[in-house]
């Protein structure tokens, strides 16, 4: 077995600033990737051996304002305190939790604290000392981080938002990068599964690719198979799995996920509305698609070339990511090849079932259980 390689962080956003030499922060939602690039960079800055004397960490998780003025404080004088025999010295503040939209972060007392922890380092941290920030989720609209920008090299890492459009092709870019780092790749329909069961946690998405990794041994090229022995599945990845039983037309999978996701409470509408129609939906685009231009399924990149070229008036009907960036090309990429096994009438007559269904979810007392299971049937064994 090959040896194992630790997987190196993806930045999901960096907001480039020459900054001074001797300042960095590190900040963003994602913390399991903040806290990687922090230790990545204080190990490089200062050796293992030496991080003893030359290395103080000033943790930050503040419990109330005047906790934070506290950690302000120690942080200041350690930035000001001469290494203990001379040379360089590492100050590391850690894990700051009162620069955010919270009662802590919006206090008089926490605002005060932190300009005058801005007013040292826009003076310039002495020459001898490297300075570090590292910190949970930031509020962007205050002073604070506008001028961190400009005092010290900043990089910002942010958990992929599931909630906007395109959120697909933004984890598979971090999955593939992760993966890349193990050496390890993946079949289109793999990668495609893999998102959806795994996530978009990067903390989640580099354990299930430690284990797949263990997992391979020697084979370095994941199968959906290999995907679905060994990746976890969360909440999110049972309703894709229902999304994708459905578009491979195996009735009797679907009927057990409905089940299963019923069973944890999932709430019936929203199986409907989140696994159900966005699948239908974007198999009978697809399936338009197909019948119109016949874009190449071998891979998204070239899929998503030949959407793009398009003309204005074949591309409008399709979706749109939620920031207006561009087409939401993604999800029909993944319906492209399930497309094949459905008729136009037979996803026509399934937009039409999901919506007679979402009206007898909402205003009859019929068994939701029951509703599902009739639409699913309704679905794939539609006769014309």
């Amino acid at each position: 077995m090959p040896a194992k390689k630790t997987a190196t962080p993806k930045k999901e956003k960096k907001a480039a600033s020459a900054g001074n030499n001797n300042v960095w922060a590190f900040v963003g939602t994602d913390d399991m990737a903040v806290k990687d690039a922090a230790t990545a960079l204080s190990r490089k800055l200062i050796s293992p051996e030496d991080a003893e004397f030359g290395l103080e960490i000033v943790e930050g998780g503040a419990d109330n304002s005047e906790h934070a003025e506290r950690i302000v404080r120690n942080a200041l004088e350690a930035l000001q305190t001469l290494p203990f025999f001379g040379g360089e010295k590492v100050v590391w503040l850690r894990g700051v939790n009162f620069m955010a939209d919270t009662i802590t972060g919006r206090s008089e007392a926490t605002q005060n604290a932190l300009a005058s922890l801005m007013e040292f380092m826009e003076a310039g941290v002495p020459p001898d000392v490297k300075f570090i920030i590292s910190a949970s989720e930031v509020d962007k609209r205050r002073s604070f981080f506008l001028n961190l920008k400009k005092v010290a090299q900043l990089e910002v890492f942010d958990l992929i938002d599931t909630s906007r459009s395109g959120w697909e092709e933004a984890v598979a870019d971090l999955v593939e990068n992760l993966a890349r780092d193990l050496d390890l790749s993946f079949e289109d329909d793999a990668l495609a599964h893999f998102i959806m069961l795994a996530g978009e946690d990067s903390r989640q998405i580099r354990n299930e690719l430690e284990k797949l990794d263990l997992y391979l041994g020697d084979e370095r090229r994941a199968t959906i198979d290999d995907v679905r022995a060994i990746v976890s599945q969360t909440k999110a990845g049972v309703v894709f799995e229902l999304g994708n039983a459905l578009g491979r037309r195996r009735l009797a999978d679907c009927l057990f996920l409905v089940d299963e996701l019923i069973a944890q409470k999932e709430n019936a509408v929203g199986i409907l509305l989140a696994a159900i129609v966005p699948k239908v939906r974007n198999l009978h685009q697809a399936k338009a698609l197909e019948e119109r231009c016949r874009p190449p399924l071998g891979s998204y990149a070239a899929y998503s070339a030949a959407i793009a070229k398009l003309p204005e008036k074949e591309r409008s009907h399709l979706p749109m990511k939620k920031d207006g960036s561009g087409l939401n090309v993604f999800p029909l990429f993944l319906a492209a090849k399930e497309a094949a096994s459905f008729t136009s009438a037979e996803l026509r007559n399934a937009l039409d079932e999901c919506l007679k269904a979402n009206r007898r979810l909402v205003t009859s007392s019929l068994d939701p259980v029951i509703v599902l299971n009739q639409l699913l049937i309704r679905i794939l064994n539609y006769k014309n």
